[in-house]
C-alpha cells in the first residue's frame, strides 16, 4: 500500500445547486473509494428534502459519511467536523489511496485542510437569548447588537449572515472578547495531500438550477417535512433557507407562493456568498462539472 504522503483527498467544493454530488459520487467510483459529505446541514437526520441529501439510489452507488449522522438536537460545530473527518480519513487510508470529499459547507472544508483556532465554549443560556432574539427581532437587531459590543467583527465579518453574527455576538458575550481575537491565522499542515476542485457555472444557469431544485423540492413534499420541524424551528439546525421561510408560512405571516419565492431569493444569494467564500481560496483548482475527465488527470499529475 502506499506511503502516507501518496495518499490523497480530493476536496470537491461550490455552491449550493452546481451539481456536486454527481461529480463526487463519479470520482469516488472511477477511484473505487468512498465520500466524506463537508456539510453543516445534510448531517442531520431530520433533515432531508430541504437540504438536498443525496437520494437512496446515490447513497446506494457510493458510501457516504457525515450524512443522517447526527440529530438536529445535538450541537455540531466545524470543530466537531474537522475531528470526525480527519479520524474518518485515517479510517478509510487502510483501504483506499484516495478519499472523496464534497459539500458546500466552506469553513467544514477550511477547518478539515487548514485547522481551527479554538474558541472558548459559550454560555448555553446566551445562545439561546440571542436565537430568541434574532427569531423575534430580526437581522438588523443582530447587526446594531455587533455594531455597539464588536464592531471590529462588524467592519469585516459577513453581516448578511445570521449564523455567522450568531456565532460572533454569542462568543463576546461569554468571554468579552471579539471572535477575531481568537484567530491566529496559523495553517496545520496535514500528513497527505490534499487536491481542491472547485465547480463552477455561469450565473443564469446556476440561478436555473437554483430555481428548478426548489420547484421539485415543494413538489417531493418540502413544506410537509417543515410541518414536522416547528417545534424544533429556533434549533441552530433550523437556521436555514428552505425551512425559516416555511414556517413563516406556517404561521400565517406570507403566503405560500411568497414563501418559495424567497427560498428562491435566499438560495440564490447563500450561493453567492459561498462562491465569494471559495473564490478566495488560491489552492482551488475551478472546473465545469462536465468537466469530470479533466478532474481526473488533475488528479493523477
Amino acid at each position: 500500500m502506499a506511503s502516507a504522503t501518496h495518499k490523497k483527498v480530493i476536496v470537491i467544493a461550490g455552491p449550493t445547486a452546481v451539481g456536486k454530488t454527481a461529480v463526487a459520487i463519479q470520482l469516488a467510483e472511477y477511484f473505487h473509494t468512498e465520500i466524506i459529505s463537508a456539510d453543516s446541514r445534510q448531517c442531520f437526520k431530520e433533515l432531508n428534502i430541504g437540504v438536498a441529501r443525496p437520494t437512496e439510489q446515490e447513497l446506494q452507488k457510493v458510501k457516504h459519511h457525515f450524512i443522517a449522522s447526527h440529530s438536529i438536537q445535538d450541537e455540531v460545530t466545524a470543530v466537531d467536523f474537522e475531528k470526525y473527518a480527519l479520524q474518518k480519513v485515517e479510517d478509510l487510508f487502510k483501504e483506499h489511496d484516495v478519499v472523496v470529499m464534497v459539500g458546500g459547507t466552506g469553513l467544514y472544508i477550511k477547518a478539515f485542510c487548514e485547522g481551527l483556532d479554538i474558541i472558548p465554549a459559550v454560555d448555553a443560556e446566551i445562545r439561546e437569548r440571542i436565537i430568541k432574539g434574532y427569531n423575534e427581532k430580526g437581522l438588523e437587531w443582530l447587526q446594531q447588537q455587533l455594531q455597539t459590543k464588536d464592531p471590529s467583527f462588524y467592519a469585516i465579518g459577513e453581516i448578511q449572515n445570521p449564523q455567522r453574527m450568531m456565532r460572533a455576538l454569542e462568543v463576546f458575550e461569554s468571554t468579552g472578547q471579539s471572535i477575531l481575537s481568537f484567530r491566529k491565522g496559523e495553517k496545520v499542515t496535514r500528513n497527505f495531500n490534499i487536491i481542491k476542485i472547485g465547480l463552477e457555472l455561469p450565473k443564469e444557469e446556476l440561478h436555473r438550477n437554483i430555481h428548478n431544485r426548489v420547484d421539485a423540492m415543494m413538489q417531493a413534499g418540502q413544506l410537509e417535512e417543515a410541518k414536522e420541524l416547528v417545534e424544533y424551528k429556533t434549533l441552530n439546525a433550523l437556521q436555514t433557507v428552505g425551512y425559516a421561510e416555511l414556517f413563516e408560512q406556517l404561521e400565517g405571516r406570507i403566503s405560500l407562493a411568497d414563501a418559495v419565492e424567497r427560498i428562491k431569493i435566499n438560495t440564490r444569494q447563500y450561493a453567492k456568498r459561498q462562491m465569494t467564500w471559495f473564490k478566495k481560496d488560491v489552492d482551488i483548482n475551478w472546473f465545469n462539472p462536465l468537466q469530470v475527465k479533466e478532474m481526473i488527470a488533475l488528479i493523477q499529475e
